[in-house]
């Protein structure tokens, strides 16, 4: 069990292809405040490490998306995982 699960539980429950949530409404589906260094592209790019297993990513994964922090710092954009 994952801190994140919220999280991959919330996107398997979406229907689009590409998407916005701001940090504070992944807060709160994740029901607590995320760790200051979310702020970093680096911790949301699911393609830059793939061999470290971030719990946030791999929730991200598992809920069928690919996530990257944008410009802006305050916000994440979620869009559908190519099927293999």
């Amino acid at each position: 069990m994952s801190d994140y699960d919220q999280l991959r539980d919330y996107l398997k429950r979406q229907t689009r292809d590409e998407f916005t949530l701001s940090f504070e409404a992944i807060e709160e589906i994740l029901g607590f405040a995320l760790p200051r260094a979310a702020q970093r592209a680096s911790w949301w790019e699911t393609t830059r490490s793939p061999q470290v297993a971030a719990p946030q990513r791999v929730a991200c994964l598992d809920g069928g998306y690919v996530a990257t922090r944008l410009a802006d710092g305050e916000s994440v954009r979620f869009r559908r995982a190519k099927k293999a």
